[in-house]
């Protein structure tokens, strides 16, 4: 697993700073396609956002100042990179056909709970990224204040109106 070693300065060269992205960029593919999913939804439209996230580091890694910061640097490039694609393809709505059979009537066997899938389409992109970070990637309220680069209280404030929201949308659909 990617960390950094004991010892290691924070400020590198080129060549090893490459390096440690590189490994980073490998070891935690899985999570960053997750990531970018769980804003679109889409397989394809997620390897995407990963893939244009991956080249801007690439491009920018200059930028990385700090080695100790890539894993916030990174997501926050990520996280950005899924907003925008969002905004660009507001209309073109495209799901996996397991996220659409879920939207299909289901036998009475099954059970399905899209209720909170739902309630999250209705938050805003600021919204989203917020529970998506803190309890989708289970990263800690420090880490989501660096990667949207707002204070912690701000988070935390922000955060606890969104899950207030969440949970009005959802008592409102189980009214439904």
């Amino acid at each position: 697993m990617f960390k950094i070693e004991e010892g290691e300065p924070f400020v590198m060269t080129k060549n090893k700073k490459m390096e440690k992205v590189e490994q980073f960029l490998i070891e935690n593919q899985h999570a960053h396609y997750r990531l970018a999913y769980s804003y679109v939804k889409n397989k394809e439209n997620a390897l995407d956002i990963v893939q244009d996230s991956i080249f801007k580091a690439l491009k920018s890694i200059h930028r990385l100042d700090e080695i100790k910061y890539l894993k916030t640097w990174f997501y926050r490039i990520l996280v950005n990179t899924s907003i925008d694609f969002i905004r660009k393809h507001r209309r073109m709505i495209v799901m996996d056909d397991g996220v659409l059979d879920g939207y299909l009537p289901q036998t009475e066997d099954e059970q399905t709970d899209i209720d909170l899938f739902d309630a999250l389409d209705t938050l805003t992109a600021d919204e989203k990224s917020l529970i998506i970070l803190r309890f989708f990637e289970d990263l800690k309220i420090e880490e989501v204040s660096a990667i949207l680069d707002e204070n912690i209280n701000t988070v935390k404030t922000k955060l606890y109106r969104t899950l207030k929201k969440l949970r009005i949308e959802i008592e409102k659909e189980d009214l439904e």
